[in-house]
């Protein structure tokens, strides 16, 4: 049976979505993760939690230790990844309280560590070249999409977003740029999870929860008050959204498509071809 790995953002670390929860310590050869990952099932289906930013949310998005964070989820067997993110919007259409399910992102983001082919752990030898498109699996991606049209959930089904460094906003000048790349949301934690995860040969995909319209809009201005007050109105949508999503993830096969990851991520690896790298077999 399929093992799903869930990464919450603010909001939706809850371990109350999981039954018979038990906290696991996970040391990485890349550090500590976020926190303990927290291991249940939800419908039968066996799941591991992990809040981004920590259980108490005190970890800024520069600071997390993604490589950590997917290699932990990595090292408990999950087969694929969900993930959710809360996010500006940079367009009219995409409104506070809906989601949106990327299927591409630009990142802006400085200094974070992107790749686990750094020399710096053996069994990740050589250099990496993964390929960045598509950003999301496709496959996954559809199942979050059906998932969402199944609930009735206010939602969009493709778009990109701008991944900033953060902690801070965007400047006016800075939104309306982006706006005008044609961008759906701006963001501080797309990056660099969904590369690393293709570098593991794990399925993975994002769930944008837009809180707000950034500061683009002549009337808006994006506070911390207003973004977190639209998202606890639209956690437990985004709650039910997972819950269903395990079960709709659980009926369909990934053993070819997992196979057909790992080989991609293999084959961008520049490496001697006998050298074996563990997670890639």
């Amino acid at each position: 049976m399929v093992k799903i790995g869930i990464i919450g953002g603010s909001g939706l670390e809850d371990p109350k979505i999981l039954q018979n929860p038990t906290n696991v310590n996970v040391e990485t050869p890349y550090g500590s993760p976020s926190d303990q990952l927290v291991e249940g099932t939800i419908n039968g289906v066996q799941c591991v939690l992990l809040a981004r930013h920590g259980k108490k949310h005190d970890i800024m998005p520069g600071n997390v230790n993604y490589r950590a964070n997917l290699w932990a989820l990595y090292s408990r067997g999950v087969d694929v990844i969900i993930a959710s993110t809360a996010c500006g919007s940079l367009q009219e259409n995409v409104k506070p309280g809906e989601l949106l399910f990327p299927d591409s992102v630009f990142d802006r983001t400085t200094g974070r560590k992107s790749t686990f082919f750094d020399g710096s752990f053996e069994e990740a030898p050589g250099v990496c070249h993964i390929q960045s498109h598509p950003s999301y699996n496709e496959k996954l991606r559809q199942v979050l999409i059906s998932t969402a049209q199944k609930l009735n959930i206010d939602h969009h089904t493709s778009g990109f977003g701008v991944c900033i460094e953060g902690p801070r906003f965007s400047t006016k000048a800075e939104s309306i740029v982006f706006k005008s790349w044609g961008a759906s949301l701006v963001n501080m934690t797309m990056m660099p999870e969904c590369v690393l995860a293709k570098e593991l040969g794990i399925p993975y995909a994002t769930t944008a929860l837009v809180t707000d319209y950034d500061c683009w809009k002549d009337e808006e201005h994006v506070t911390m008050e207003a973004v977190m007050k639209v998202f606890a109105a639209n956690v437990e949508k985004a709650k039910n959204l997972f819950i269903e999503a395990v079960v709709q993830i659980s009926e369909v096969e990934w053993t070819d498509e997992i196979q057909r990851l790992k080989k991609d991520a293999r084959n961008s690896v520049m490496v001697a071809p006998d050298v074996v790298i563990p997670h890639l077999q």
